[in-house]
């Protein structure tokens, strides 16, 4: 039975990344019957526009600029997050992802600054490239598909203040205990770490939308292309 199972997700995968690379016209197919699909959000997210979709809550305002200002964090997101996904795997919404991590920023006394990277879409060097603009030398990385990370200043890009890797069990709690984790680092205190569920599904259930959100991810980065300054607006 798990072989099966297996061999059916391989084939999901393949067909839904391939179809994405390539921009398939025709899926691709493997022969025989048609229950060998990938799960419907993957293959819907296959089928949405690169196209960049400016939105009224999220604002660029110019080159990111190195902070001053010791009581900021800086919080990265992708290159496509917003404008051309606006939701994480679980159907987050975006918006509501950056509300609840500069609330929990801002519950701790602190200021969030937010801005776009484009010469990366791992999460560990956005937000290493992050943190060296920010005021206070910490900053959270924020992938499209939820993957999120806390670095400081000075670390490796691997050596993380805390890493949420599974993306599926990352809830709106989750993201402003992450703010406010952040701006306790920021403020020189070593918080606890922010409870984490470790599902064990969570992998081959999601792994074919994860691999084509990040494509989609990916196309966007621009190699040498400086970090934008994002205005939010929550109202």
């Amino acid at each position: 039975m798990s072989q099966e199972i297996d061999e059916t997700l391989l084939k999901g995968i393949i067909r839904d990344v391939l179809n994405e690379v390539q921009g398939a016209e025709k899926p691709v197919s493997f022969g025989g019957s048609s229950t060998a699909t990938a799960t419907p959000s993957a293959s819907s997210t296959s089928s949405q526009s690169d196209a960049v979709h400016p939105v009224d809550w999220f604002k660029h305002v110019g080159i990111a600029k190195p902070g001053t200002s010791k009581d900021e964090v800086i919080v990265a997101v992708g290159p496509a997050f917003a404008e051309i996904m606006t939701q994480t795997m679980i159907k987050l919404s975006h918006k509501d992802v950056l509300r609840q991590v500069i609330a929990g920023i801002e519950e701790e006394g602190l200021k969030a600054r937010v801005i776009k990277v484009y010469r990366t879409s791992d999460v560990s060097f956005m937000a290493a490239e992050a943190d060296q603009l920010s005021g206070s030398g910490v900053a959270i990385g924020i992938q499209s598909k939820g993957t999120t990370i806390i670095h400081q200043k000075d670390q490796d890009p691997l050596n993380n203040l805390e890493l949420f890797p599974q993306a599926p069990v990352m809830t709106l709690d989750t993201y402003r205990a992450v703010g406010k984790n952040a701006a306790q680092y920021a403020k020189g205190m070593s918080p606890n770490p922010v409870p984490t569920v470790n599902d064990q599904m969570s992998r081959p259930t999601y792994q074919a939308l994860a691999a084509l959100m990040h494509i989609k991810e990916t196309k966007q980065v621009v190699t040498g292309k400086p970090a934008e300054e994002i205005e939010v607006n929550f109202n």
